[in-house]
């Protein structure tokens, strides 16, 4: 299967500043791309490339084969890109309805009046077909959790005709059950056969639904893997420095006063 998104030796300076370099990694439909890596790895850099927020300035970023230099993010959406940020553009105290249509609301008649109707027929349909059964999308979203927050976001976008999805920490702020309703969600979107790609810090969060893995560090690709070229715990090794805590570890073992890290 051709890939949705294929990146080689992508790279992004600011002046002098070096925010990427190297990445190769591609989305494919009906996969889930997970990037991981720490604060400063070079993940919200990667984001605004693929989001069409920044562009790229070295290597190559193709979309369905064609090499891309998108100017903003509408240049994105055009293409089937849509990007679920971790603080979501939500109005909380409107109807999970009206959120669902923020800005591109139907309208019907000679008067161009909302169509109601069907903006909340519309909403219950989609969030269903992703698994998401609200007992009343007329009560305001901020009274949902966050993973259902994330997952409305989601099925927002798939509504849109989203081909690739873009999710930026979508566990970040949640408990371990919130995680696991967006993580459930993400695999849904995937069965739907888009190209997903999620991103996060957490392993844990990373390697159930996952098909590949791309890890950056201080703005480098340090493991591009699917996921039957790697374990969990390889996983976890790569996101914890291995080498660098054993390093560590026999420095400080060498430090007089100091205990040994364990």
């Amino acid at each position: 299967m051709s890939a949705l998104i294929e990146v080689t030796d992508l790279g992004k300076t600011y002046g002098s500043v070096v925010a990427l370099q190297g990445v190769t990694t591609s989305v494919r439909a009906g996969e889930v791309t997970c990037v991981l890596g720490d604060n400063g790895a070079g993940k919200s850099t990667f984001i605004k490339i693929l989001s069409g927020a920044h562009e790229h300035t070295e290597g190559s970023f193709r979309v369905d084969g064609v090499e891309q230099h998108m100017a903003s993010p509408r240049d994105a959406l055009a293409l089937g890109i849509a990007t679920v940020y971790q603080d979501l553009a939500v109005v909380p105290l409107m109807p999970v309805w009206r959120n669902f249509f923020l800005g591109s609301e139907p309208r019907k008649g000679p008067f161009r009046m909302l169509d109601v109707d069907l903006m909340k027929r519309t909403t219950k349909d989609e969030l269903a077909a992703m698994g998401i059964d609200l007992r009343d999308v007329d009560q305001p979203i901020g009274t949902l959790s966050g993973g259902e927050r994330q997952c409305v976001a989601i099925a927002r976008a798939v509504h849109f005709g989203a081909r690739v999805l873009i999710l930026d920490e979508p566990t970040a702020a949640l408990g371990v059950k919130q995680s696991g309703v967006v993580l459930r969600y993400i695999a849904a979107a995937r069965e739907r056969g888009l190209g997903v790609v999620f991103i996060t810090h957490n392993p844990h969060h990373a390697y159930p639904v996952g098909d590949r893995f791309l890890v950056l560090r201080r703005g480098r690709s340090i493991a591009d893997r699917v996921k039957d070229d790697i374990t969990r715990d390889e996983l976890v090794e790569l996101m914890a420095g291995g080498a660098e805590l054993e390093a560590l570890g026999h420095e400080l073992e060498r430090a007089p006063g100091v205990d040994p890290v364990v």
